[in-house]
């Protein structure tokens, strides 16, 4: 059977997602700022030499027999250095060129007329293998009969060791802000996670034995996982006590059940019907506690809510039939929409012990009186009969007790009542009634009920 493939560290998908955006992001801004950046260099070159055309344009002139010539040099670059990189060319009416001193014996390529009128600029190789910029111009002098072309040249070198200076320097700065960001990104998610490696050593802790709480202070969106997760070992907790409290329960009822069918059956002549009796009491003893076992392995889920009000109408019809040679009449009072959220088969089960147990003990009378409060919806159940003396009262609801072997009839109900009330975090108290008798009142948890 393959073993499901163990997911990655979180903190290395973060931070590998964070450093893909970032890169992406800086590269794109990258190149749009270099973009940006080198044509603002080559606009501004462009216009330099621009400048120096309209200034050769100025200084040109053409002699009486066609040729043309240039004044003065222009300003702003040197025209007089061999094959330094700024030259400048003027071809005549009537083909004759006059070139500056930088050209030395060579000519500049010119660009074929276009029909257009203004500068034309292009790109073109110049001496011993330059990169030149050219800016071109046709203009008719005065006296001339044609138009005269101009040609100014700068060699693109410093232009373009400018644009690879600039786009070096920005590249080094986005790597460097990239670098940085990435590294943050990195900080902040080991940081952001330190809670988690926290609370995963705490739980170690909590497994292994040597830790009973988590107890741990965490930022406000890791402190809800932290209290559900307190929560669930609380709650794993009381069921290994719920678990204990049964087999206990289960261990005390049984014992009392097993001496009496292990003395019938031991005894010369064996008492099978008691022998049977015995058995048939041990099976509904076993019966009981899986009940309750499944009860309580139940409570951890959602239950739907149900009105106390409705359940005891139902078990009140049905005690009065079973009670009615004794004239038992058993009334339902109170808030009828009032809900809890426990599960009906159990919530009937409470009830009708408590109901049950006050018919028994009842000479006339029943009431059960529903009442909603802010947190809690409470059952008190009444009767008129002998009531409950105070000192037994703690013995009809502690654990492992049986009321029965010190008062005949008295069972296990309230008893069960109690242990099932409190699987749902609720609680049973025992008191005096108005007429006399016992006031049993369940209290349980108004989590989904309406008031």
């Amino acid at each position: 059977m393959r073993r499901p493939r163990r997911p990655g560290s979180l903190a290395l998908r973060l931070a590998l997602a964070a450093g893909l955006w970032v890169a992406v992001g800086l590269g794109a801004a990258s190149w749009f700022i270099t973009g940006v950046a080198i044509r603002q260099v080559e606009t501004a070159f462009d216009a330099r030499l621009l400048g120096l055309l309209d200034a050769t344009v100025a200084a040109v002139t053409i002699d009486p027999g066609g040729q043309p010539s240039v004044v003065r040099a222009p300003a702003g670059a040197d025209f007089d250095r061999p094959f330094g990189g700024a030259y400048w060319q003027v071809t005549g009416p009537d083909g004759a060129i006059a070139t500056s001193r930088s050209l030395w014996d060579q000519t500049l390529p010119s660009a074929p007329p276009t029909g257009r009128a203004g500068v034309l600029l292009s790109d073109a190789p110049g001496p011993r293998g330059q990169k030149l910029r050219l800016a071109q111009r046709d203009v008719l002098l005065p006296g001339a009969p044609a138009p005269s072309r101009v040609v100014v040249a700068l060699s693109r070198a410093r232009v373009e060791a400018e644009a690879a200076r600039l786009r070096a320097v920005l590249l080094a700065a986005f790597g460097l802000l990239g670098f940085g960001l990435v590294s943050g990104v990195v900080a902040t998610v080991i940081l952001g996670l330190a809670p988690l490696r926290r609370l995963r050593r705490a739980l170690a802790e909590v497994r292994a034995g040597t830790r009973q709480r988590l107890d741990l202070a965490a930022p406000s969106e890791i402190a809800p996982v932290i209290a559900e997760i307190e929560a669930l070992v609380a709650a794993n907790r009381a069921t290994v006590e719920r678990a204990r409290t049964h087999v206990g329960n289960l261990a005390h009822a049984l014992r009392t059940p097993l001496a009496v069918l292990r003395n019938a059956l031991a005894a010369p002549r064996p008492d099978l019907a008691a022998a049977r009796a015995e058995a048939a009491s041990l099976e509904r003893l076993v019966q009981h506690h899986l009940a309750r076992a499944r009860t309580a392995a139940r409570t951890g889920l959602a239950a739907p809510a149900v009105a106390p009000f409705a359940v005891a109408e139902q078990i009140a019809a049905a005690l009065g039939r079973l009670f009615a040679e004794r004239a038992i009449t058993v009334g339902v009072a109170g808030d009828r929409v009032a809900a809890v959220a426990v599960d009906v088969q159990d919530l009937t089960e409470m009830l009708g012990n408590l109901m049950e147990n006050a018919c028994k003990w009842a000479r006339t009378r029943v009431v059960v009186r529903v009442a909603a409060a802010d947190d809690d919806v409470s059952v008190a159940v009444s009767d008129d009969g002998p009531g409950l003396p105070e000192g037994d009262r703690a013995i009809a609801l502690a654990r492992g007790e049986r009321l029965d072997e010190r008062a005949p009839g008295s069972g296990l109900g309230l008893a069960i009542t109690a242990d099932l009330a409190a699987l749902y975090g609720g609680r049973l108290e025992l008191g005096r009634s108005k007429a006399g008798g016992l006031c049993a009142t369940l209290r349980l948890s108004r989590r989904g009920g309406a008031g």
